[in-house]
Parts: C-alpha cells; structure tokens; sequence
C-alpha cells in the first residue's frame, strides 16, 4: 500500500505545471511522508453547487494548477456538450495566493477548448464577475475565491448564462466531465489567444450599483469601511463617491489586499475579532455606521453605534440587516418578491406579508435564492444581501453597503437610527432574536456523527419549548427539494441544523420570536430573547453531542 501511494505520488508529481507544489511533493516522496501523501491522495476535491473550495497545497485532495486545469476541462467539455462551443466565459479573481495563476489556466484551457474567455482587468470583488456574465452575454462564468476562508485556502465558483451559481443537475454533470478528464498532457493550454477586459467593464457595474437608490435620496451618511484585506476597498469608495456620500474613512490597516490576512484570525466579519481595527476606527472617526466586506466583497456587515455595547459600537447580524433593507425596501414602493433561505429569520415573511408582497423560502445559498421567480430581494443571515437582482444575481457587498448607507441617511434626517427603526420592527411584529451555534472541525465525521444521533434521538423539548414538529429535509418538502438538514420547530421558536457547504462546520441556526405589547416593553423581550437562545443553544449541544 505504501509502495501504491508513492507511485501515485509520482504520477502526479509528473504532470503537475507548478514548480511550487511540485517541489513541495518531490519534498514529501524524498521524505517517505506516508501520512501526509495518504492525506493529500485521499481521494480528489468534490465539485459541488459551491464548486470548489480547500487549502493550497499538492495533490488531488488540495486547491493546485492540477486541479484547477482538470476543472477547468470538464466545464469546457460539460458547456460544449450543451451546445455552447465557442461562447464566452468570463473569469474573475480576488486577491488570495494562486488566484491569478488559476484564473490564467481556466482561461488558457477554455480558449484551447474552443470556447472564448475574458479575463477581468485585475482583482476584484465577486458580484463584478456575476454583473459582467450577463452584461456581456457569457454562457458562464468562474470566479476564483475562497470567500471568507482562512489565507491558505482557495475556490472556484461557477456560474452559468443566467448569473447565478450552479445548480444540481449542472454541478453533477460538470463533477461528471471533470472525472472524465484524461493525462493533463492532453488538455489543451495556449499561451494566449483569450481577452484581458479593461476598466469599461466595472464601469458599467459602477453605473449599474447607482440604480439600487432612489433618485434624490439624502446621501449624508458617513462611514467607517473595512475590506478585510480583500478587493472591495477600490469599488465600494468609487460606489460612494459615485452616488454622492461622504468618502467612507478607510480602516487603514485592512484597506489593501493581502492574502496574508495579517490583523485577522479569519477574515470573515462575523469572528471574533475581525472588527476590532474597525471598531477601533470608528472611536476616532465617530461615524453614523461601519461598513465591513469579506475579501471578495460578496458579503456586507454592518455595526452601529450603540451607549449599551463594549467600547460604543454593535455588530448588526445578518438577519437584522436583512430585515432593515427590507423594509427600507417596502417604504419606497418596492414590489415583486423577497426571499430568503431556510436558515434565516421569519421576519422577512412577516414583513412581506404585511406589505402584500410575494415571499418564497428557499434552500441555504444565493445558488436558489437568486432563481426565484419575480424576485425583488434576497437575503441570506450570513450577510449576504441581493438588493438589484437584475443587475447581480448572486449575492452583493457594494450594493447592499450603497443601500444600508442610504437608509441611515434617511433616517438620520429624521433624527433616527437604524436601532430605533428595528425597534418599530420589533412592536409590529414581535421580537425576531437570532442566534447560531457553530462548530469547526478538524474530524468531519464528528459532524456526521452528530447528525445521525439528532435522527436517531430527535429532541422532545428544548430550552423548555416543546418541538412541535421535526423534519428530516434530506426527504425534501413539499416546496423545497432535499438537502442534508434537520428543521425543528418549538413552541415560539425554530431551530435548523446543517452541515456547512464551505467549511469544516456544523452550523446550527436558532430564532425565538417574544411577542412585544408597547416600546417599554422591548428591553424584558430582549432579555428574554437572549435567555432562550442560550438555554437552546446548551440543549441543542448536549442532543447533538457536540
């Protein structure tokens, strides 16, 4: 077995194009690094809906030129078995290790397929990719991004012509061409013959993020912005100046990309920590609001400023966003439909129901929430927010950050905050509190081990709630289709369970609703709300074992 694994070690050591992994796994055969090769050759990354996503290094079960170049093949050979053989696939990149160099191979493997491929001028944020799909016609389109991930990963996102990410049956097909991919001596890479696009590009997109506010709006919000060491920086302060507000203050620390992500344990805004340097800003600066990104700019947080909270500023979660641009969304006339996923917050129903618009639940991912029919709005509670579905069909930081920037402006000319405009939620309503209890892992089977112990011993209660019902959803609904999930909903609350698309997490997503009679009554609501939380959170671990 030993002797097996070295000789599939040096098989592909043979056909690997990349000096860097390739010496780093010459570096592990001269070592007799049995471990480590039984690792790296346990079998190949899986392309899914989320196509693909894991830590840089050499070998089949880690993000490399291999990879990526057999990825590449299979959707060239999957898009031209569609009859799309000479159609346009544009690629975008961020600013993580080995992203340009993965752009360059898709785009070689696609032009040596047939196809033609345009390349976006530099690095830049995600929803530019997903806008220049259809701005410019493509049959797909790839975005290398790691999103939020830890510096030593990467991905690979795909889209299809209509903008939005993968779906099955297409994500199975590609896996499907992807396997069939013969010796990568055989995939087709010129050294040109594809387009790099120029700045016209984004600047339509830049036009396009102007249509998301209402003519004559008060602009007079200022901010304090963060890109995490990501791509957003450039596009989000050329969207405000565009549209008229105050440049946002740079959070000079985080401003510039750098896949190092040096001043964060995970450049992701919703960790621990990831805000400080902003935070910190914010008490020089005194802004209306901190605006944060992800490094691929797909995801907005936002933090305002609240007396009652360390050090003078609170992260809004994502549900709380969510249902503030929504209803910012319902003042201005909005019409057509607002969508969400299963794991966020109900107010959005509750919302749309009282304003007579069109409300669909969907499936985790901006992959279904993007395709619904009519759709107006979409939101995820993981801080993604689709506020122009016409112009991205995907998730969108620069535009939900030009939307949140409009409506403090709007109610700062009334004297108001956002606080007090979720306080009015709250009393029309009934008080919508999320939580989520998140658990990374180093052994995935303890996800798995604690899904199946779930379906074996459902809870009966949790917090002291009765669950009223539960749902396996790998069996699917009646208006979704299956997922690996589990819905439990109590008596005044809902709990949904899942394993993570994107990381090594198990993802457990809680929401109490505490009905609300007048505004004196918001701070014992509250209190209540965090009470369950963290009475479900401690019983649903235990359950869960976890």
């Amino acid at each position: 077995m030993q002797h097996d694994l070295i000789a599939q070690a040096r098989t592909w050591l043979a056909e690997d194009p990349d000096p860097e992994t390739r010496d780093e796994l010459a570096a592990l055969i001269e070592a007799g690094a049995t471990q480590e090769l039984a690792v790296r050759f346990a079998g190949t990354l899986q392309f899914g809906t989320a196509g693909l996503r894991g830590e840089l290094g050499a070998g089949p079960m880690r993000m490399n030129r291999s990879v990526v170049i057999r990825a590449a093949a299979g959707l060239a050979a999957y898009l031209k078995a569609q009859g799309q053989d000479g159609g346009l696939v544009v690629i975008g990149y961020d600013a993580r290790y080995k992203s340009a160099d993965f752009a360059r191979d898709t785009a070689a493997v696609m032009t040596g397929a047939g196809l033609r491929a345009a390349v976006l001028p530099r690095p830049l944020p995600t929803p530019v990719l997903a806008y220049a799909i259809r701005h410019l016609g493509a049959v797909a389109g790839v975005e290398v991004t790691a999103s939020h991930n830890p510096p030593r990963d990467n991905g690979y996102k795909v889209y299809l012509g209509d903008g939005s990410q993968i779906v099955p049956p297409a994500d199975g097909e590609i896996a499907a061409a992807i396997a069939a991919v013969g010796p990568l001596a055989d995939v087709v890479r010129p050294e040109g013959g594809w387009e790099v696009l120029g700045e016209d590009v984004l600047d339509a997109y830049l036009t396009r993020t102007d249509a998301v506010l209402s003519v004559g709006s008060p602009r007079t919000a200022r901010t304090v912005y963060t890109a995490m060491h990501g791509v957003g920086a450039s596009v989000l302060t050329a969207a405000f100046e565009r549209a008229g507000f105050p440049a946002p203050v740079l959070v000079a620390e985080q401003a510039e990309p750098d896949p190092a992500f040096p001043t964060v344990a995970f450049p992701n805004p919703e960790e621990p920590g990831a805000m400080d340097l902003a935070f910190a800003t914010a008490r020089r600066a005194a802004p209306d609001l901190i605006i944060a990104n992800d490094p691929d700019a797909d995801r907005c947080a936002v933090a305002v400023p609240d007396g009652a909270a360390e050090g003078g500023w609170r992260m809004l979660r994502g549900d709380e966003v969510g249902a503030l641009l929504a209803a910012h969304l319902v003042e201005r006339g909005a019409s057509g439909v607002f969508a969400e996923s299963i794991v966020s917050s109900s107010l959005l129903g509750r919302i749309a129901e009282k304003a007579g618009i069109g409300y669909e639940e969907t499936l985790t991912g901006f992959k279904w929430i993007a395709r619904v029919d009519g759709l107006r709005y979409g939101y995820e509670e993981a801080l993604g927010y689709c506020v122009d579905p016409e112009g991205v069909r995907d998730k969108d930081g620069i535009t939900a950050a030009l939307l949140v920037a409009e409506l403090a402006s709007v109610l700062k000319e009334r004297g108001r905050t956002l606080l007090d405009l979720l306080d009015d939620l709250a009393l029309a309503h009934g008080l919508h509190a999320t939580d989520q209890l998140s658990v990374r892992v180093e052994d995935l089977t303890v996800i798995a081990d604690a899904m199946a112990r779930l379906r074996e011993q459902p809870p009966t209660a949790l917090a002291g709630l009765a669950v009223t019902s539960a749902e396996d959803l790998t069996r699917g609904t009646d208006r979704l289709p299956p997922t690996d999930g589990l819905r439990y909903h109590l008596e005044g609350a809902r709990v949904i369970v899942r394993p993570s698309g994107t990381e090594p997490k198990l993802k457990c997503y809680l929401e109490v609703v505490v009905p609300v009679a007048d505004a004196a009554g918001l701070p014992a609501a509250r209190a209540r709300g965090a009470e369950l939380l963290a009475a479900i959170k401690r019983d649903l671990a235990a359950a869960a074992g976890i």
